[in-house]
């Protein structure tokens, strides 16, 4: 009988011995804890990684690893929540581990906290710590994806296409050597284009961006357009972007679908790989998008541009 169970063991800021002690006593563990139960385990989970620091505020990680995680593609999760809240415990893929994947769910600076671009600078920084421990944990170097949902999915896709960006790169972390580079995106419903977005969007919608854009990027779009093109996906676009996976519901009333059709249509001219997903009579969020025929889209989407 197989039996799924997922172990966390706590790191409190560890140092590259203490990370290295922790896993190798994680996989110990969970191998003797399976052995005993008969079944076997999906993952195993390393909780509250500090993987950089933003002045006195420590930024930390969830690592989901695979029984074997020898050369599996990481891939970089970022929460959704309107750039203002949410957390890293909200992993909405987390079941890909079971196909081999390893998954990294990343806290970042909330607007409340730190405006744009300090989120890009932050989801940078965790990608080079993650490529920089590659060979520690297993995973693929070559092989870092970065995904999202919402507003995760927004910042996702602008990590994804603004590698080495004199202003959104930043410098968190100690790992400045390291490229932030990614080998794919995968987008669930994010925003692509601050500047047309609240045109776009329903009542309902306006009355959740309108105060999300202004923590964003300190106003109106209207107001701040040069701020609002720098945050802006779509506006990044070019001949050596990485692969894109779409996921949007046609009925999203707060990051309209037309959003996606934006970077969508960026992608096609550009004749760059890009796949798109429409769940007819999809809001935003919810079951639909992260069912086993959606995650098994993912797997396939990502299998077939990163072989």
């Amino acid at each position: 009988m197989r039996v799924r169970q997922s172990f966390s063991f706590i790191v409190p800021s560890p140092s590259a011995y203490e990370l290295e002690v922790n896993r190798i006593l994680a996989l110990i563990s969970l191998i003797l804890l399976t052995s005993l139960s008969g079944g076997f385990a999906a993952a195993t989970k390393l909780v509250d990684l500090e993987y950089a620091k933003a002045g006195e505020i420590s930024l930390k990680l969830d690592l989901y690893l695979p029984l074997d995680a020898k050369k599996s593609t990481l891939i970089v999760w970022v929460h959704g929540g309107a750039w203002r809240k949410g957390s890293k415990d909200s992993v909405s893929i987390e079941s890909l581990v079971e196909k081999g994947y390893a998954i990294a769910s990343i806290d970042y600076r909330l607007t409340p906290v730190a405006p744009f671009p300090a989120n890009v600078h932050d989801i940078k920084a965790a990608i080079r710590f993650l490529r920089a421990h590659a060979d520690r944990y297993g995973y693929d170097k070559e092989k870092i994806v970065v995904s999202g949902s919402s507003a995760g999915a927004h910042l996702a896709a602008l990590v994804g296409v603004t590698n080495g960006h004199p202003n959104l790169e930043g410098k968190v972390g100690d790992h400045l050597d390291e490229s932030s580079d990614i080998a794919a995106i995968v987008d669930f419903y994010g925003a692509s284009n601050l500047t047309t977005i609240l045109k776009q969007s329903t009542p309902h919608g306006l009355s959740v961006r309108e105060p999300a854009l202004d923590l964003l990027i300190g106003g109106h779009p209207e107001t701040v357009p040069e701020m609002a093109k720098l945050a802006s996906p779509v506006f990044h676009v070019d001949a050596s972007d990485p692969p894109l996976l779409l996921i949007h519901g046609d009925q999203d009333p707060q990051m309209p679908i037309n959003q996606a059709h934006e970077i969508h249509g960026a992608y096609k001219k550009l004749s760059l790989p890009v796949s798109f997903e429409v769940i007819h009579g999809g809001a935003h969020g919810g079951k639909a998008f992260f069912d086993a025929e959606r995650l098994a889209l993912v797997d396939w989407f990502l299998k077939k541009h990163l072989k």
